[in-house]
């Protein structure tokens, strides 16, 4: 990895900072022991242990285009441009999990059915991406509401969002089916009304204390405003491309109370092999003052048939947090080395980059900062109640060298040899609120605004967003 004498510096200067403060976080090293209790040996049985339980989530997004920028719809047959897109849906989800049998292997299974009902239906608000226009990403089109050929709404519609068996030993599951991962590069993502989900086997241990490993394979992924499934593709290639299986595996290590580390590696066949590397570590006591360092890397190299042409790119993030009482402050660095994108699986949250915001700061050769603040109202009497606001910048977007699709035209990240010195900006402020009691308990409320301002191939365009999401949570059963 190629860390900048920046990022190097500023990770000194805060390591000195930090010894500044009591340790109030134990920094003792915690030894890999098997556990002693096993998950399997409490359960209660198929029907015993069995819950339905959902959520359901009204979201609002209002989207203005800006220097230029066009959305499109169709009025009459004939394509029309707009400037503005406004999305209102409300999804909802209902889950059912029964428990474990009891004996040595226990089975259990999950089913969870997805609802989503268009709020606004009006084709002109629905817009898509065009394509061709400045300040917009091509191909990205509207996947937000479901909408049908022509642009009108699917007024209703409903899907299996998770549908899975899982068989358990002691304290190891393998799941099978319909189901929800997480890692650094096969997450579920649940930034719409709706969260994707994924089909295939994959299988958690937690057999050790502070050590545990993961394995998955996955062939179709659930978007997360789509009825079907899809084969997997990559975020920022042509879209067209699609690989087969994807494959997962890593380890999560904790050797002390306050650091924690995973190392993993995916392949998309045909596609591409990525590693990555994660740490997080906090010191002090934030009372008085802790430190919270995060460090996200990732290695992408081409693999098997290179569909989407050569790849070879090193990326990261460094992160350095302060917390004092109710007020965090935070900065983040994060550098692509690579001619191309730093990309990941598309309808995934595959990027645990520190600066991946509404832009993903991701460009070739691309290096960002960011600054942000945060207030926690609890320590004022508010639990529940916090504010934030961020700034970031990203400069340097060189894509000027990229070889990668052979030279053939419309492969892999063709189009990106015409940025070259690009340069963007994106601040950010919200404000969200969790009940703490009564019937609405746990129900999140959470308002943004965003703007993003870019130079003429920056690929993310410039941009107004307002979000609005309020998520209700219940039980049946």
């Amino acid at each position: 990895m190629k860390l900048s004498s920046t990022a190097l510096l500023a990770l000194a200067i805060s390591s000195v900072t930090a010894t500044a403060y009591a340790e109030s976080q134990s920094q003792a090293f915690t030894p890999v022991t098997v556990k002693e209790k096993s998950a399997q040996s409490e359960a209660t049985g198929f029907v015993e242990g069995q819950s339905i339980s959902g959520t359901t989530r009204n979201w609002y997004a209002n989207e203005q285009l800006k220097r230029g920028g066009q959305f499109a719809y169709k009025k009459n047959g004939v394509s029309t441009d707009t400037d503005r897109r406004i999305n209102w849906v409300q999804g909802t989800i209902i889950k059912y999990n029964s428990g474990f049998t009891e004996g040595t292997v226990g089975i259990s299974t999950e089913v969870a059915a997805y609802n989503a009902i268009a709020l606004d239906r009006d084709r002109k608000d629905l817009a898509s991406n065009n394509g061709g226009a400045p300040g917009t990403r091509p191909g990205a089109g509207n996947n937000r509401t479901l909408t049908e050929e022509g642009g009108d709404a699917v007024d209703q519609w409903s899907k299996l969002g998770l549908a899975n068996v899982k068989a358990r030993v002691s304290n190891t599951t393998l799941t099978a089916g319909r189901q929800n991962f997480s890692s650094p590069m096969v997450d579920v993502i649940g930034n719409r009304a709706l969260p994707s989900s994924f089909e295939g086997v994959s299988l958690h241990s937690e057999e050790l204390e502070n050590l545990s490993f993961d394995v998955g394979t996955f062939d179709r992924n659930s978007p997360r405003m789509e009825q079907s499934q899809r084969k997997f593709r990559t975020e920022y290639a042509n879209g067209i491309v699609e690989t087969d299986h994807v494959h997962t595996a890593g380890i999560t290590y904790t050797p002390f109370a306050s650091l924690t580390t995973s190392l993993w590696a995916t392949q998309a066949e045909d596609i591409w092999n990525q590693y990555y590397f994660g740490a997080s570590h906090v010191l002090g006591d934030s009372s008085v003052l802790s430190l919270t360092t995060g460090l996200n890397y990732y290695k992408t190299q081409e693999e098997g048939k290179a569909l989407i042409g050569n790849i070879d790119n090193d990326t990261y993030s460094l992160t350095f947090g302060l917390t004092h009482q109710a007020h965090s402050l935070s900065f983040s660095y994060q550098e692509v080395n690579g001619n191309e994108y730093f990309d990941y699986l598309h309808e995934t949250n595959g990027i645990y980059l520190a600066n991946s915001l509404l832009s993903d700061f991701n460009g070739p050769n691309e290096k960002s900062f960011q600054i942000a603040y945060g207030l926690n109202m609890a320590e004022y009497g508010v639990p529940g109640l916090k504010f934030n606001i961020y700034q970031a910048r990203g400069w340097g977007i060189d894509g000027t060298h990229y070889t990668g699709n052979g030279g053939v035209v419309g492969k892999g990240y063709d189009g990106i040899q015409s940025q070259d010195g690009e340069h963007h900006y994106e601040y950010g402020i919200g404000a969200s609120y969790a009940v703490q009691s009564g019937p609405l308990k746990a129900t999140a409320i959470r308002a943004t605004y965003t703007a993003h301002r870019a130079s003429e191939n920056q690929a993310d365009g410039s941009i107004n967003e307002f979000r609005l999401v309020t998520t209700i949570p219940f039980n049946i059963l």
